[in-house]
């Protein structure tokens, strides 16, 4: 401390100054009236002290630096699982820029947090008020605005941006507490000095680990002391002092008014703030303090108030805390608790495991105001820490429980590996100069040892000693604290009989036709499983397609494992219909989005929104995009998507809608541009330009009723000078299509390739393409039938084994479509019993069979003369009456006379 305040003081007489002023400021905090308990924000140590100052002083009105709008809030944390945060909620900003909108503020509580000590004291004790002081969560923003600074969530030193919208959205937090340098250089110093890597580790090892068993005034002196150092060395950015001290001004005006109400004694009253406040040096400090501080009223902004869950994870991000630092603050809030016998306070009612035994009868009060206080601080600030047993025994335990949980995840850790971390982190924190191991230093040696040079599972070891430190525990809230979003989704799901609040996964089963009003719980589960994590709604019998509705759904819900992710639909909108429309629009619009990617989210508004205003919305968006595309990657997935949307309004509305009309023109015109260039392409698969056909080939009808040339395909296809096999059969089946070469001509080019050495080896690639030729010109199985059944005849085994690969996978890619014509046409092609199969000769291998002998004239009509019953009967039933002539040389006269005609039809019969 004294290098840090030499290095920022202004001059070597400044130094004198600032220690001077740091002593007044203890001192005026410490004769101040009523008692002022400084806390750092989620301190174990200020939590163990307040639990014990509570029972010592047992205040009878207990002052706490919140907004003073989130009171009546505070008494449904009996229904709650810490931790939660206490939130104010506002849709619409009315006196605020609409930039700012939605306004969100959030005050996060945990066990091991002071405020939260005191809460639980003031509600359940008889006869103590709880008065919550700090400016309201309109004057946050109205403070913000005069600072010119758009609010925000502050910014964290490990957690990705995303992961604070996850968890508190954009909200403010209020921190009670903010112990930290104003400016980097500062803070770096500190670090530096100390050996360690971020401020938390900072803040654990040199002050919430010696103070963690301290006296009471010990705690108070040396927290005013911290305070008072921040404040006088490098305050910080000006505007933020004046909010600062504004909002000092604001509490102490509001205690002073309301001990005047009340008339309680300041001896009986706990004033509970931060230790940068509790050092303040305004002229409004004190019950003596100067008047005069006006506060303006609040804006005509609508806010709502609520409990929202939190976790570790959240406070971290949203108050620039070290990744597991929570965690950390909670073992050792747990191990405080063990070495102090300090027993805690709980709300009644609330869950989770309660504290045993009584609490003991307070011992004698402390001394007063008047009395003079003993030195502590000087004492303390000399004394070494030490390493005792509990400790060791501690570090031993965390050894072999890494080396347990890295094995379960994957690590090739043994005992040798728990005896290596225990060592190791005893050196660490020699090195770093340290009396005793820190879990920062635990984590260090953990990685070093167990982690080595990979992960083999999905957790690293860093992650593994926050789990073991805690984990990362989640809040929950009950019912009444849900925002509407929430509350709504519970209550239109309540036929289904489930408790959606329930941790775990429950089975739902819905019977449409027994029950008709379950389709509704249909529709809200669908929209579920399209907006919140995979697991929180997942179909496990039922789907929804464009123009079906099931019959029977089974879902698996775990809407309560999944609680924070359902209220963090509430931050975007009132209702799930509205926020599935918001993100819709928000895909849509994207910078980065394309055409595939846009009629995904038409089909998504199709299948879940009623009407058909944002699905031709997005439509318009969709032909806007793929009139900017430049390549065909998306190709396959436009094609797929919009057969089947073309599908849909054409059985479900009675015209098409406009905007699928100009996507098909357009997208005609676009796809017969880029053919040319995709068919010569090296990064444009085979899969794609079989896509693009597909669309001109399919929509070719379509297109040219709305005015398309066809003219404009047939250059196209006569522009395409492809020179990958496939590529170049997939044109040959185009030209087929076309009309421009006929089925004879391209056998004779597949029979030119097998009869050619030079040309074999690369055939099962022309197969691959002409597999595909199956998407634009379906016509062809027929063809691609005999295609496959002569390599499969005709090709040497070092030549087709490696290819069936291939033709594995191309089947696989193109399953859906390509794989029932050809089981189809394969099933009208070969003979449907086994025995009959060596007597099988295909169809496309028969040859023209020899001219038959005519018979001699004499003899063409003998059978018809030796059987007449049967021509009789005939001419009988044809009504024709006659006799029979006498046999002779002339039956047969005119076929002997004309040969030509019936030689014409056997050619026919034999080669048709």
């Amino acid at each position: 401390m004294q290098q840090a305040a030499t290095a920022f003081a202004d001059g070597p007489d400044a130094l004198e100054g600032i220690l001077l002023g740091i002593v007044d400021d203890v001192d005026r905090a410490v004769r101040e009236p009523l008692e002022v308990f400084p806390v750092c924000h989620h301190s174990p140590a200020s939590a163990t002290a307040m639990a014990r100052r509570l029972r010592e002083k047992q205040p009878k009105v207990v002052y706490v630096e919140l907004c003073e709008d989130m009171a009546p809030l505070l008494t449904e944390l009996r229904n709650c699982t810490l931790p939660v945060a206490v939130q104010a909620f506002a849709s619409e900003a009315d006196g605020f820029p609409a930039a700012w909108a939605p306004l969100s503020v959030v005050a996060p509580l945990t066990e091991a947090s002071a405020e939260y000590q005191a809460i639980a004291y003031a509600l359940d004790t008889p006869d103590v008020e709880l008065v919550l002081v700090d400016r309201s969560s309109d004057h946050v923003f109205q403070w913000q605005a005069r600072d010119h600074r758009t609010p925000g969530p502050a910014t964290a030193e490990a957690p990705p941006a995303e992961e604070q919208a996850a968890l508190h959205g954009d909200a403010v937090g209020v921190k009670i507490g903010d112990l930290r340098p104003r400016f980097a250089e500062l803070e770096e110093h500190l670090l530096h000095h100390g050996r360690v890597r971020h401020w938390s580790e900072w803040w654990h090892q040199y002050v919430e680990v010696p103070l963690g068993d301290s006296d009471h005034h010990t705690y108070r002196q040396v927290m005013f002391l911290i305070g008072s150092l921040f404040r006088r060395l490098a305050p910080g950015d000006p505007e933020r002092v004046r909010v600062d001290e504004d909002r000092e001004r604001y509490m102490w005006t509001r205690m002073r008014a309301h001990l005047a109400a009340s008339g309680t004694d300041p001896a009986d009253c706990l004033y509970v703030c931060g230790a940068f406040h509790a050092a303040s040096r305004v002229a409004e400090f004190g019950v003596h303090g100067a008047d005069g501080f006006e506060i303006g009223p609040r804006t005509a902004t609508p806010w709502q108030y609520g409990l929202i869950p939190s976790s570790h994870a959240a406070i971290e991000a949203q108050f620039g805390l070290a990744a597991g630092s929570v965690s950390i603050a909670a073992t050792q809030w747990a191990k405080n608790v063990r070495r102090t016998r300090v027993r805690p306070f709980r709300l009644t009612g609330q869950a989770g495991p309660r504290q045993p035994g009584q609490p003991r009868k307070p011992p004698p009060t402390t001394p007063g105001a008047s009395e003079a206080l003993p030195d502590r601080l000087s004492g303390f600030l000399q004394r070494p820490p030490a390493l005792d047993g509990l400790d060791e025994a501690e570090l031993l335990g965390w050894s072999v429980e890494i080396v347990r949980s890295a094995r379960r995840n994957g690590y090739l850790a043994s005992t040798a590996d728990a005896i290596a971390v225990f060592e190791t982190s005893i050196l660490l924190a020699g090195m770093r100069d340290r009396a005793r191991p820190t879990p920062y230093d635990f984590q260090d040696a953990a990685i070093t040892c167990i982690e080595k040079d990979r992960v083999p599972g999905r957790r690293d070891v860093r992650r593994l000693v926050e789990i073991l430190m805690g984990g990362d525990r989640i809040g929950r809230v009950g019912y009444d604290a849900l925002p509407p979003l929430a509350r709504d989704v519970h209550d239109r799901l309540a036929p289904l009989g489930l408790k959606p609040e329930r941790r775990g996964v429950q089975r739902a089963l819905l019977d449409m036709t027994a029950r008709p009003e379950l389709e509704r719980c249909s529709d809200v589960l669908w929209m579920l499983h399209r907006l919140m994590p995979q697991g929180a709604a997942r179909p496990i019998m039922g789907e929804r397609r464009l123009g079906e509705r099931p019959i029977q759904e089974s879902w698996d819900l775990a809407l309560g494992t999944h609680q924070r992710a359902l209220i963090q639909l509430g931050y975007e909108g009132v209702s799930i219909e509205q926020v599935l429309e918001q993100r819709l629009r928000r895909v849509a619009h994207d910078p980065q989005t394309t055409a595939a990617t846009v009629l995904e989210a038409v089909e998504d508004a199709t299948l879940h929104l009623p009407g058909h205003r944002l699905a031709d919305e997005l439509g318009r968006r969709a032909l806007e995009v793929l009139a900017t595309e430049r390549s065909v990657d998306g190709a396959p997935e436009v094609l797929r998507r919009i057969r089947r949307l073309l599908a849909y309004y054409r059985t479900a509305r009675p015209t098409l809608p406009a905007w699928i009309e100009s996507f098909v023109t357009t997208g005609y015109a676009h796809y017969c541009t880029l053919l040319p260039t995709a068919s010569t392409a090296e990064d444009a698969t085979v899969r794609q330009v079989s896509a693009m056909l597909g669309f001109l080939f399919g929509m070719e009808g379509l297109a040219l009723s709305l005015g398309c040339d066809r003219h404009q395909l047939e250059l196209a296809i006569a522009q395409s000078h492809p020179q990958e096999p496939a590529k170049v059969a997939l044109l040959w089946a185009a030209e087929v299509h076309l009309g421009r070469t006929s089925r004879a001509e391209l056998r004779a080019r597949c029979d030119g390739l097998l009869d050619n050495p030079l040309v074999v080896p690369s055939y099962p690639h022309y197969l691959s393409g002409l597999l595909h030729a199956l998407e634009p010109v379906p016509q062809l199985a027929d063809f691609v039938v005999e295609a496959v059944s002569n390599a499969f005849s005709r090709l040497p085994d070092p030549v087709l084994l490696p290819w069936l690969p291939t033709l594995i996978s191309t089947l696989r890619a193109g399953g859906t479509e390509l794989a029932p014509l050809l089981i189809r046409e394969a099933g009208r092609t070969f003979p449907g019993k086994l025995t009959a199969l060596d007597a099988w000769v295909p169809p496309w291998q028969g040859t023209l069979a020899a001219p038959p002998v005519l018979p001699p004239p004499h003899g063409g009509a003998s059978l018809l003369t030796a059987h007449p019953a049967t021509c009789t009967a005939i001419a009988a039933l044809l009504g024709c009456d006659g006799s029979w002539e006498p046999a002779g040389p002339a039956g047969a006269e005119l076929v002997a006379r004309h040969p030509d005609t019936a030689k014409a039809l056997e050619a026919l019969l034999t080669t048709g």
